[in-house]
């Protein structure tokens, strides 16, 4: 028994040492603590004075609502075009989950309901207009004066660790 009983321990230990290593490495791979923190922002309607004695307001060029896909999501998309001509993609009333790696998209693929519009949007054309601020709220996405709004249909949450759309929204001209 000595011998049996001096064979297992070397084993139990490089078990419980892979073991450790496979955690760690699901911890920080899938972030799961994300779940249960909430980041609100709440930014302002941008608004740039056209005189010096008036505000001029954005001028909305195209709108849609959030779609759930991977996860809950609701609120509204609107691309709009600052007085001074800069263009931006507002969030409003955003609600999702959070997650690890989000990233706010314009795509050219088309909005689906469901599980068949979790994968679509890394297929086509699209623009990253950079990390998602917050899973909740109302936020402000520049938009690259280069990019042309024409060739971009659409709106997604989307998730670059696992490639998956948390929610999108289909991009109607006004």
């Amino acid at each position: 028994m000595g011998r049996a009983g001096g064979r297992r321990r070397p084993m139990v230990i490089a078990a419980a040492a892979v073991a450790t290593v496979l955690v760690a490495v699901g911890l920080y791979w899938f972030e799961p603590w994300k779940l249960w923190q909430e980041v609100t922002i709440r930014e302002a309607l941008p608004r740039t004075t056209a005189s010096a004695s008036a505000q001029a307001a954005p001028e909305t060029l195209a709108r849609g609502t959030l779609i759930s896909h991977e996860h809950t999501t609701s609120g509204t998309a609107r691309v709009l075009r600052l007085p001074d001509g800069s263009r931006i993609l507002r969030l409003e009333g955003l609600d999702t989950s959070n997650g690890p790696d989000l990233r706010v998209w314009l795509t050219d693929a088309p909005v689906k309901e469901g599980t068949d519009g979790w994968y679509v949007f890394d297929d086509g054309k699209h623009v990253s207009l950079g990390a998602l601020k917050g899973n909740k709220g109302d936020q402000n996405y520049p938009i690259p004066a280069d990019v042309n709004l024409s060739e971009y249909t659409s709106v997604s949450i989307w998730c670059d660790r696992f490639d998956v759309s948390f929610g999108a929204a289909a991009l109607t001209p006004v």
